[in-house]
């Protein structure tokens, strides 16, 4: 079906999420094509702030709370305690439900996640070299949510692997002691 999306991967596998795939990079890339078209076409800056501005909102949005889950097994979030401290929370799937993941749905969220603000960044040099300093904000919006999304993202999957590296030195720790005992119990 989205055969464009799975450059470099194994002909065989398929989007397990094939609709969450595809609209987790067509918010991103209607976005960055609204943003130009309007800096072509429509040279009205509030309408273009405020299209543009929904249109990553709506791509964060659906990145952090489905797209993440769905593809990559994985969620954030950011809270205030009471001392008025930010707490990162992060939550993935357990290590057979990871593996068990598309990998070209993995592939298309990790790329897409990476491009999106690289993208935005030129966009950003191009504002700046026409003195478009008004039509820069928005280039700063759409990188802010952008980067939270990379920043909460890339912790998370951190986090997994030292939750799962954890396990695997638990359990290698349990069956040696388990062996050990074992072995000078009589």
């Amino acid at each position: 079906m989205f055969v464009w999306f799975g450059c470099g991967q194994a002909e065989g596998e398929q989007y397990s999420h094939p609709m969450v795939s595809f609209f987790s990079v067509a918010f991103k890339f209607t976005a960055i094509g609204f943003y130009i078209l309007c800096s072509l076409v429509i040279h009205n800056f509030v309408i273009q702030f405020v299209i543009t501005v929904f249109l990553v909102a709506l791509d964060f949005w659906t990145v952090k709370n489905v797209s993440g889950r769905l593809l990559v097994g994985l969620r954030w979030w950011n809270d205030i305690n009471d001392e008025g401290e930010s707490v990162w929370h992060f939550e993935s799937l357990d290590q057979q439900s990871l593996m068990a993941l598309s990998k070209k749905d993995s592939w298309l969220f990790w790329w897409s996640l990476y491009l999106s603000p690289v993208i935005w960044l030129g966009l950003g040099l191009i504002a700046i070299i026409k003195f478009n300093f008004d039509y820069l904000l928005v280039v700063v919006v759409a990188l802010v949510l952008n980067i939270a999304n990379i920043v909460g993202f890339t912790r998370c999957q951190k986090d997994a692997k030292k939750q799962i590296e954890d396990f695997a030195r638990q359990t290698v720790g349990a069956r040696v002691a388990s062996s050990l005992q074992s072995a000078f119990s009589v």
